[in-house]
């Protein structure tokens, strides 16, 4: 199991309590501090079933920033855009087999 997630977020760092009492495998990596390449997000992103646009944090200080509400911007332009600014990401992500979790994750469901 991998998770993605960022050092100082609650939400993940309650997702990765939750799933050490469970006894979980987990590989972790704080995308913060080891970014996603262009590719490896367009991957991670594939594997969710969602568009890069589901998977913008709306309550982000920088998506209000770019105004990115009002923005109307291609799948390219915006995997660029959560590269450049990994707050942008919603998180945490998880990955277990072959299926991709993403934000507030019921970890019981996970197994």
């Amino acid at each position: 199991m991998k998770i993605y997630h960022k050092s100082a977020c609650v939400t993940c760092k309650n997702t990765i309590t939750a799933l050490e009492r469970m006894n979980a495998d987990i590989e972790k990596r704080d995308f913060f501090k080891d970014p996603f390449s262009e590719a490896e997000l367009k991957k991670i992103i594939k594997s969710t079933g969602k568009k890069p646009a589901e998977m913008l944090r709306k309550r982000d200080k920088t998506y209000k920033e770019l105004g990115l509400e009002k923005t109307k911007m291609t799948d390219a332009q915006l995997i660029k855009l959560m590269v450049k600014y990994p707050g942008l990401i919603l998180r945490p992500i998880v990955i277990v087999k072959n299926k991709t979790h993403v934000g507030k994750i019921d970890v019981k469901n996970l197994k």
